[in-house]
């Protein structure tokens, strides 16, 4: 799928065609003052599709997120009312509205960072951008749509500050970096923003957020009452011999045997060790590696992969036995194994309750019959980081440029959305806040 001009032209003038629609009428039972956030969302398209290219046309990667951090700092100071910090888990930025009512702190997060990936388009605000990854440079670009998050939740903080002096409660906009960084030792943005303190002072009662993609017809949503995207972990597993001469292997201790059957032997933990009743579980082995000629006995070999859960508890098994496994069948071969698992990204749960108080106000966003439940998805976010202690709830905003047909996938060199649903994004977040600040009293009791 490789986008030329007539796509390009559709793109460019799909967001500002929608702008001069009619706003949707207010769902039954919305409140006078959802009616008028709504209205000013709608409004603010024009300008939240201003953002989206400037920013789309300039991205950086995790944690170098200076110039964006620096652009939406100062989008935000031309809003009434807001409070704003900076340089939070290096470029984040944590943005405070207190309404004139007393009521629920809800976060709205957006993460800012792009992918080292080269765009392959024609649309006059593509990237052409470059950045410096793993000490190479590398083309950069919003691959992952993050650029549209960052303008959906500026237009969102744009329309709750008109509206601030009725607004029944405290709303706190979080702009992450690092979404992209991944497994390892240094941890991504949503655990950095967290432990960096931003879900207090205020404290943050429930946080939401929402990720953009190309695989659904455009201006649809897509939530889930519990487990929605999987854990994202790396492992590796080093292990050390002895090495020798092919001609005699008894004289050597050969970890390419050992790594084999470790290898084989990691694909039953799916098959026999985890509760598929409690959520699916994958454990992929990418890398294996050991050697350099085939006469020579190594004496090291490596293992590498991923393991992906939608269930903590599973999660946890498969760690487990991952160094197990690897241990035990080095001892074996009298081997050494050395097994590192970074933990990247949570389990994302959105809180059945508080997504349950939302859901409606996503079908006022979208429409009736546009937002629905939807399986969950194996794919990670480190959304999930902010649901340790508090509720989160998340959903998928579907943009395909094709209408019903599917486009690029995130992180495709040919990823593109249409810009008319960033109008339906700014309406979820803006709508769902008003929703949950208006949820019954007694809601959290609810089953």
């Amino acid at each position: 799928m490789n986008l030329r001009s007539p796509l390009a032209a559709l793109l460019l003038c799909a967001g500002f065609l929608n702008a001069t629609a009619s706003a949707q009428a207010p769902a039954e039972g919305q409140s006078a003052l959802a009616s008028r956030a709504l209205a000013l969302a709608d409004a603010a398209e024009p300008q939240v599709i201003a953002w989206r290219r400037h920013i789309h046309q300039n991205p950086e990667l995790s944690y170098q997120e200076q110039q964006t951090a620096a652009y939406v700092a100062a989008a935000l100071a031309r809003m009434p009312g807001i409070e704003v910090q900076t340089g939070i888990a290096r470029t984040g930025i944590k943005a405070v509205l207190r309404g004139g009512k007393p009521g629920p702190v809800v976060a709205l997060r957006a993460d800012m960072d792009a992918l080292p990936v080269a765009e392959r388009n024609d649309l006059p605000f593509r990237s052409q951008a470059k950045g410096e990854w793993l000490g190479k440079e590398v083309p950069v670009s919003h691959a992952c749509g993050h650029d549209t998050h960052v303008a959906m939740l500026l237009g969102a903080a744009q329309a709750l500050s008109q509206v601030r002096a009725d607004l029944p409660g405290t709303v706190v906009f979080l702009f992450q970096p690092a979404e992209e960084q991944g497994p390892g030792p240094v941890a991504s943005g949503a655990p950095a923003m967290v432990a960096a303190g931003v879900l207090e002072n205020p404290k943050v009662d429930v946080v939401m957020g929402q990720h953009i993609n190309a695989r659904g017809p455009s201006g649809t949503i897509s939530y889930r009452r519990g487990g929605f995207m999987a854990s994202g972990d790396a492992f590796k597993i080093v292990l050390k011999g002895k090495g020798g001469h092919g001609s005699s292997p008894w004289t050597a201790k050969d970890p390419t045997l050992a790594a084999a059957e470790i290898t084989l032997a990691l694909q039953n933990i799916v098959s026999h060790q985890v509760d598929p009743l409690d959520g699916t579980t994958v454990v992929t082995v990418g890398l294996l590696q050991s050697g350099n000629r085939v006469n020579i006995l190594p004496d090291t070999a490596e293992i590498g992969g991923t393991v992906r859960s939608l269930s903590k508890k599973n999660q946890k098994v498969a760690h487990d036995s991952i160094r197990l496994k690897a241990q035990k069948i080095a001892e074996s071969h009298g081997l050494i194994a050395e097994v590192t698992i970074d933990t990247g990204y949570e389990v994302l749960v959105s809180d059945p309750v508080a997504t349950q108080a939302v859901a409606r106000a996503l079908v006022a966003a979208a429409g009736p019959g546009k937002a629905a439940e939807a399986p969950p998805s194996m794919g990670s976010e480190d959304f999930g980081s902010f649901g340790k202690n508090i509720p989160v709830v998340f959903w998928h905003l579907n943009a395909s440029p094709f209408g019903d047909r599917h486009g690029a996938p995130n992180h495709s060199a040919e990823f593109a959305i249409d810009e008319s649903s960033l109008r339906v994004g700014v309406r979820a977040l803006v709508g769902s806040t008003l929703s949950y600040m208006d949820r019954p009293a007694d809601a959290a009791k609810m089953p």
